[in-house]
């Protein structure tokens, strides 16, 4: 089996290096991108299993990628997780809105639970049915999120 592909899209030499180093030593392969056009041309061309994209990036910033990863047939099933310092309700509310299917606020996490979150979402992939399992439990690996979505609904 081969390794889990992700496209790293993060502006910051410093922390896409520490990013792209944990999640290689966890078994992820991972290109990286320091800008959106060239994040673009990555998940083009490689058809990642996974997408991390930071939202202030030079040359195409992390929305207007989404808009352009969800609305192309060849990549639109890519699930996309944003990783950015923005925590504002309305960046959520607009990157949910345009397909995103996970929100990480970098400030909240340390790199190892960001690289956590990036198994839990493979895992939550792999194994779908496990969210069912156990009638009544809420299992799903995005429920933090979806609570935080439907506050802001409110």
């Amino acid at each position: 089996m081969s390794a889990q592909k992700i496209v790293l899209m993060e502006d910051d030499e410093v922390l896409g290096k520490v990013l792209k180093e944990e999640l290689t030593e966890s078994g992820f392969s991972v290109a990286w991108a320091k800008d959106g056009e060239a994040g673009i041309a990555h998940v083009r061309k490689d058809k990642p299993d996974l997408v991390l994209l930071d939202i202030l990036m030079p040359k195409k910033n992390g929305f207007d990628v989404l808009a352009e990863i969800k609305s192309s047939p060849a990549t639109k099933d890519i699930p996309v997780i944003m990783l950015t310092m923005l925590g504002a309700d309305d960046d959520l509310k607009r990157g949910l809105a345009l397909g995103a299917n996970d929100y990480i606020v970098k400030s909240q996490h340390a790199i190892g639970e960001i690289r956590d979150k990036v198994k839990e979402f493979f895992k939550a992939e792999q194994h779908p049915e496990a969210r069912h399992m156990q009638e009544g439990a809420d299992v799903s690996p995005h429920k933090e999120l979806e609570k935080r979505a439907e506050k802001i609904k409110e």
